[in-house]
């Protein structure tokens, strides 16, 4: 018999209003696709958009989004990837196993690569891309500035959404949104922010999604953020297996989650929770261009 903390959690009453999980990694959990996608319909999570992180799981992504109707792929090199690539991972800093240095002309052919699925149709986004100084060294930094800058091209060039990861590095990711010109489509994914960046957020009109750490003890800043984001502008996530919403936190996430995330959304916005999933719906369609 599972443990707790290995154990899936109880699927969560349904949502009346269907929405979507914005971000999430089948390829990263346990089980079927076909499960997930009819695990997470059961609660009112119709449309699930499957991130790439690497040039394989983006690969991964196009492929499974070609094969199910309600799931959308977008389509990126993770911000802790690109130095990867560059500098290899003699020290185990990235937690993803021995790499050998390649290089800029690997970071290159491996962006090119991304760039071609960024034209498919069933991919709409690129991302997630963007910065990350929590986990990479100051010596990766040139390396993530200069992959978020092609991914930024990528996604005007196509017209997709730019979704962004944006970890310990705020002032960077908007300072270079703002050099480079941003697509029309911005989503900060698993927003991380505060109440006074949401604002900026908001006068830029960039989505940001949120993830089931808003619903943390110490994550008063991000129901804040909540509370002042304009309704047209949020949406939920996942981050599936990661970030599983409290009571279940230590757990494994899945969509199916979802509706946990969006009934503290809803409390910290002050909404009802079929108020907030109508504009998560029509918002996260509107983003992905579905």
């Amino acid at each position: 018999m599972p443990s707790k903390s290995t154990e899936a959690p109880p699927l969560p009453e349904p949502l009346a209003v269907p929405v979507a999980d914005s971000h999430t990694h089948l390829d990263m959990q346990e089980g079927t696709v076909q499960a997930a996608v009819a695990k997470a319909a059961s609660v009112g999570v119709t449309t699930l958009v499957q991130v790439g992180c690497d040039l394989d799981g983006s690969r991964w992504a196009a492929d499974t989004a070609e094969r199910y109707e309600n799931i959308w792929a977008t389509v990126a090199l993770h911000p802790n990837e690109a130095p990867r690539i560059v500098h290899g991972d003699p020290d185990g800093w990235s937690r993803q196993g021995a790499r050998q240095p390649g290089g800029q002309a690997a970071l290159d052919a491996a962006l090119d690569a991304i760039d071609a699925l960024a034209a498919l149709p069933q991919v709409r986004g690129v991302g997630e891309t963007g910065l990350d100084y929590f986990r990479t060294g100051p010596e990766g930094v040139e390396a993530q500035q200069y992959s978020f800058r092609r991914h930024l091209d990528m996604a005007k060039r196509h017209d997709k959404a730019l979704v962004i990861h944006d970890r310990e590095a705020h002032a960077d990711v908007l300072r270079i949104l703002d050099e480079e010109g941003a697509p029309d489509t911005v989503v900060f994914h698993c927003y991380s922010g505060d109440a006074g960046m949401a604002k900026l957020c908001a006068d830029k009109g960039y989505y940001m999604s949120f993830a089931g750490n808003v619903t943390y003890k110490s994550a008063q800043d991000l129901r804040d953020a909540v509370g002042v984001a304009p309704l047209e502008l949020l949406l939920v996530e996942t981050d599936a297996p990661f970030l599983t919403p409290v009571p279940y936190r230590g757990r494994p996430n899945a969509p199916y989650l979802v509706p946990v995330t969006l009934r503290a959304m809803a409390a910290a916005k002050g909404v009802t929770e079929d108020r907030l999933a109508a504009a998560i719906g029509a918002n996260t369609a509107r983003a992905f261009g579905y």
